[in-house]
């Protein structure tokens, strides 16, 4: 199915979210940080759409207004056409299901006092998906398809790499078997080495699973070998949209300029 023809799956509308950022003495004085300024992006059915932007651009905080975790201010999320603001909280929890993500931080989203195929497993576990005996099983053939072991279920974090747990994460949100996966950050904390293994393990399970990606990096180097199209953003507004390549050919944004500029080895 070609990228321009597939249905949207996600979408958010004119997204607003404000900050008080307060200061002065016993905190009474504050000012209002608009971390995302009537913000609108649509996914398209088993593409990937990257969000980039400096720290503080406002892309994190999309990311988690996405999938629910933030409230805002106004506008609305749809999936598949349907508001996740209209739905009961048992229609959000099944809508949950298919919207997952991937953490920035392999160290700190892990629980350490949790073992591997609990960390995996949780969210069988709270939406009720088969016996005890399926879910371990489905737990370790995720581990397996994201290159770890089976036996890896009895393991702790803390015996694994970043990169190893980084995987982890990944079969976390993949197990429930979504079709949206939000990816904040995901490689950031890893080794150069380690990011293009990671890089090329998302690609190849969107394949396989038809996944749809939010990809919310700072880095533009990673952009243009995992994602279809792109957003920038600049303090909390999208400033130029469109297909990966055509923006890296010929952006029209200086903002967009100076952050293609700044990709080592771009003059």
């Amino acid at each position: 199915m070609q990228a321009a023809l597939a249905p949207v799956v996600l979408e958010a509308k004119n997204l607003v979210k404000h900050y008080k950022q307060y200061s002065g003495n016993f905190g009474l004085g504050h000012t209002t940080i608009r971390a995302l300024d009537s913000v609108s992006i649509t996914l398209k059915q088993g593409s990937t759409l990257a969000v980039v932007g400096e720290s503080g651009s406002g892309k994190s905080t999309l990311a988690r207004c996405l999938l629910q975790l933030h409230p805002f201010e106004s506008g609305d999320v749809l999936f598949h056409g349907q508001s996740l603001m209209k739905l009961d909280r048992a229609g959000l929890r099944k809508a949950r299901k298919n919207l997952q993500i991937v953490f920035q931080d392999p160290f700190a989203s892990l629980n350490p006092r949790m073992r591997v195929g609990e960390i995996v497993g949780e969210g069988l576990v709270i939406h009720r998906l088969g016996t005890t005996g399926e879910q371990l099983q489905k737990v370790k053939q995720m581990l397996e398809r994201v290159g770890l072991s089976a036996d890896d279920v009895k393991k702790y974090p803390h015996q694994f790499s970043g990169g190893q747990r980084q995987r982890i994460g990944i079969a976390r949100a993949l197990v429930l078997e979504p079709e949206v996966v939000v990816c904040d950050e995901p490689v950031s904390a890893l080794d150069v080495s380690v990011q293009a293994q990671i890089l090329l393990l998302l690609k190849a399970l969107q394949k396989e699973m038809k996944l749809s990606y939010i990809f919310i990096t700072h880095d533009l180097r990673v952009v243009r070998h995992i994602a279809d199209e792109m957003v920038v953003m600049n303090k909390g507004e999208i400033v130029e949209q469109g297909a990966v390549e055509a923006i890296y050919q010929s952006p029209h944004q200086d903002y967009t300029r100076g952050l293609l500029k700044a990709i080592p080895g771009q003059e």
